[in-house]
């Protein structure tokens, strides 16, 4: 299989994905982009060593990023050689893993995706499956035993070379504010292998429900369980419990996990409220969680800041990819109304930056002369001491600075967005099983 890993064909493949991926340095701080570089002079010497058994990988960078409650998760940053031969691995071993996945595990898989679990989801709501364990996995990547999960890549990797390539990353230590600190459990987040090794140790989960012929879904360290009565999500939770425990030597967090009813249930960042149409009584439709709008909101504020050191075209570009995503990420929930809302909040919020970006008295006099403002009218509002926020509220710059010259400076409001992406009808997604 090493053999397989380091031809030219599939180095050249995985070098391409990496630098497709693109991502931040490693320890070594060599970036994406000298890559080909490295490829062209030190290939020979790189595969050799692999080949042979030489290769150490290098530490992994420890970065931590907020998570929505306020902690801090942390992300493992593999050197950017680490991260192609980890690709090149991948690519060879997905395929030996892929046919024997479970039809309800859709996270990081081909020809799967995160609409497809939240429809199925939807689907068992709407079928009375009403009564849902919700499972939290405690800190899942930090907390995967090594030893358990090397005896199930060997299940189908019998390559040693391969093998112990796999362990030596495994067990790389991670270098956290300058200190190194050993790592004997754990699959860093933010390398290429670490969703495939997840999968791979939350495969027997799967098989286990699929077992006991239970409704799920999984994606990637998130899943739940549907249920058409309490007594059986009880019974069904504690099994589960006891599995991921004495099995798979996880933790579920106690305080996250819990029996949901659709209402208090969210996956995914969607949540389910009931639809009153004519005949469809006890139906649920999607909807997109607090928490989502919520951290959108807090992107968009980051983006939109006055204080934030940006040209207006940097905040522009930055807001189009953010909405852009958000807006394709959930395409399929009732948003229309609230995403009207968002669009009047942000362009005040733009207004407001350039109000600010102004500054000088003189120029705000100015530049309201130019935006067809008259001149007396224009300078009362100059000297105005009336604050920027309340003023980017106002008519003055409401009717001045307005949709359509925002969008002559490539703005896109997150319903255009809406309206541009292509209506996707259910049955046109992949298909479920």
């Amino acid at each position: 299989m090493i053999e397989q890993i380091l031809t030219r064909k599939n180095m050249v493949r995985a070098m391409h994905q990496v630098q497709k991926n693109q991502g931040s340095a490693g320890v070594d701080r060599m970036p994406v982009t000298k890559l080909s570089d490295l490829m062209s002079i030190d290939k020979a010497e790189l595969t050799q060593s692999v080949r042979s058994g030489n290769y150490l990988p290098q530490a992994i960078l420890g970065v931590e990023i907020p998570k929505g409650n306020g902690k801090m998760r942390l992300l493992g940053i593999p050197t950017v050689t680490d991260r192609l031969l980890q690709q090149a691995v991948l690519q060879i071993i997905t395929a030996k893993f892929e046919f024997e996945f479970s039809d309800f595990s859709f996270g990081f898989r081909p020809n799967r995706s995160l609409h497809q679990a939240v429809l199925k989801a939807q689907g068992y709501i709407n079928d009375g499956y009403q009564h849902i364990v919700d499972i939290d996995l405690k800190t899942f990547f930090d907390e995967v035993d090594h030893c358990h999960l090397l005896q199930q890549l060997y299940r189908k990797v019998k390559c040693k070379a391969t093998m112990r390539l796999i362990r030596k990353w495994l067990r790389a230590p991670i270098l956290i504010e300058g200190k190194l600190v050993k790592r004997r459990k754990g699959v860093p987040q933010g390398s290429p292998l670490s969703p495939l090794l997840s999968n791979i140790m939350l495969h027997e989960l799967d098989r286990e429900l699929e077992k006991q012929g239970l409704k799920f879904i999984r994606y990637a360290d998130d899943f739940s369980i549907y249920t058409k009565s309490k007594a059986t999500a009880r019974r069904v939770g504690n099994k589960v419990y006891k599995f991921l425990r004495n099995k798979l030597k996880l933790t579920i967090n106690r305080e996250k996990s819990g029996i949901r009813r659709p209402v208090h249930f969210t996956v995914l960042g969607f949540g389910f409220v009931p639809t009153y149409r004519k005949g469809e009584r006890g139906k649920y439709q999607l909807i997109v969680s607090e928490k989502s709008w919520k951290k959108l909101k807090e992107k968009l504020k980051l983006i939109t800041r006055k204080t934030t050191p940006m040209s207006f075209e940097e905040r522009i570009q930055k807001l189009n990819e953010v909405q852009r995503g958000w807006v394709n990420n959930f395409r399929m929930a009732s948003i229309l109304v609230k995403l009207q809302d968002l669009d009047g909040w942000l362009r005040n919020r733009l207004r407001y930056c350039i109000w600010h970006h102004w500054k000088k008295l003189e120029r705000k006099r100015k530049n309201l002369i130019r935006l067809g403002v008259e001149q007396g009218q224009a300078y009362a509002w100059s000297r105005s001491r009336m604050g920027g926020w309340a003023i980017a509220q106002s008519p003055i710059l409401v009717t001045t600075i307005t949709l359509e010259r925002l969008r002559k400076r490539g703005y896109e409001s997150m319903l255009d967005i809406y309206k541009q992406i292509t209506p996707v009808r259910r049955d046109s997604l992949f298909p479920l099983t």
